[in-house]
């Protein structure tokens, strides 16, 4: 009783972690954005994470964890089916883990990240409504049968070298960057990106607020892989934390490096999504790397970052935030070196894990696709052209965020 009570409180504390991670992603995207679409941007974050929980609850706990299933969809029923007492909790308890209770509500957390990721890579230009209409159906729906296949014991989780992914590397960050490529190639770019086919700079009105965002994400991790230990072990939490920190210091590190040799510059965003970007890296297996392991995974990280918005630039795909080269290019990485580096480092591992790669891509280029593609020759899925000049809060909410501070914005 004591060491699930324990375990539980630890397990607890993580959720609220990962929840505060919302916080830093709302920051870093409004941060990275123009202040006239910061109300937009935030309505977004905020009906991603309170629309998510209640279709999590609804369909998505029991579509993620179906019990007995044919390793691709299964599906348990809807709502939550445990006995509503204490003592009903406490008789689900995972192996002196955690209780029924904590595990939905820590799920719950990872399962709106997915549709975070895509909110950013289509700021400034996407309408609300067709949005919100994808958040559904991809929080719904479609992550968490992709989830089933490995977390709930699906196929992947049954090949003959399981593949292998601790907190999410492709199960939420590549869900959600997969998604987003396909958003961005059917938004298109925004007025003023590319200008006789050169890139033009659109800045960020806040840089403070987008680092306090990627701290605020920072520290959100020490959840969102500590508490994928699924307890309190003193040994694997310490060494999941140790490794986290490594590789997400590396990758700021050496992304602020490798800009500086390339550039010319001392870009901090570049810092920033380093930083990002080696968290990323390393979330696939934090509990399996040593920490030199982990200081490698984050410096390649943070090295293709650079590497991969300069490449997403070159293809005029307008990301404003850098949401694909942090959260998927560094998501395929991460799950990737899982089979090169650390415990289970072998050439069966590998091949396991470019199965995975392969299998998500596959379900959310395609889910995604004949979501927003229907949506865009149907009730359309961008913004007029002066609606987008002039910014979606004043169009689309009839609200500013800074009524006593507004700059002249282009």
């Amino acid at each position: 009783m004591e060491l699930l009570t324990t375990n539980n409180v630890w397990m607890m504390i993580c959720t609220a972690l990962v929840f505060f991670m919302h916080l830093g992603f709302a920051f870093l995207e409004i941060g990275l954005t123009r202040q006239k679409n910061t109300i937009n941007i935030l309505f977004k974050n905020i009906f991603i994470i309170t629309v998510g929980l209640l279709l999590y609850c609804l369909v998505g706990f029991n579509l993620m964890y179906p019990g007995e299933f044919n390793g691709f969809l299964g599906f348990a029923g809807f709502g939550l089916d445990a006995p509503l007492t204490a003592e009903g909790a406490l008789d689900l308890a995972y192996n002196e883990g955690y209780t029924y209770w904590t595990d939905f509500l820590f799920q719950g957390m990872f399962a709106a990240t997915a549709a975070t990721i895509v909110s950013g890579a289509v700021a400034e230009r996407m309408k609300i409504g067709p949005f919100m209409v994808f958040t559904i159906l991809y929080v719904g729906l479609i992550y968490p049968i992709a989830g089933s296949w490995k977390w709930g014991g699906g196929f992947l989780d049954s090949l003959e070298t399981p593949f292998y992914d601790f907190a999410g590397s492709t199960l939420v960050h590549s869900v959600g960057g997969w998604a987003a490529v396909v958003a961005v190639c059917l938004l298109g770019s925004r007025i003023g990106k590319f200008k006789d086919g050169k890139l033009q700079a659109i800045p960020g009105h806040n840089i403070p607020l987008a680092t306090a965002g990627v701290l605020i994400l920072w520290l959100g991790w020490f959840g969102f892989n500590g508490g994928s230990v699924l307890s309190a072990d003193p040994s694997l939490t310490s060494l999941t934390l140790v490794t986290t920190c490594l590789a997400a210091a590396a990758g700021g590190v050496v992304a602020a490096l490798t800009s500086t040799v390339l550039h010319k510059n001392l870009d901090l965003t570049m810092f920033l999504n380093g930083i990002l970007g080696g968290l990323v890296g390393i979330t696939a297996g934090a509990d399996q790397m040593s920490p030199t392991d982990a200081v490698i995974i984050g410096a390649v990280a943070g090295a293709i970052i650079v590497f991969a918005v300069s490449l997403i630039d070159k293809l005029k795909l307008d990301d404003p935030v850098g949401a694909i080269a942090v959260h998927l290019v560094c998501g395929i990485w991460g799950t990737l070196a899982v089979g090169i580096f650390g415990n289970l480092a072998s050439g069966a591992q590998f091949v396991s894990q470019l199965i995975g790669v392969a299998s998500y891509a596959a379900i959310c280029i395609v889910s995604s696709f004949i979501i927003i593609f229907i949506m865009k020759k149907t009730v359309g899925i961008r913004v007029s052209e002066k609606e987008e000049l002039e910014g979606l809060d004043a169009h689309e909410h009839g609200m500013d965020a800074y009524p006593d501070f507004r700059l002249n914005e282009h």
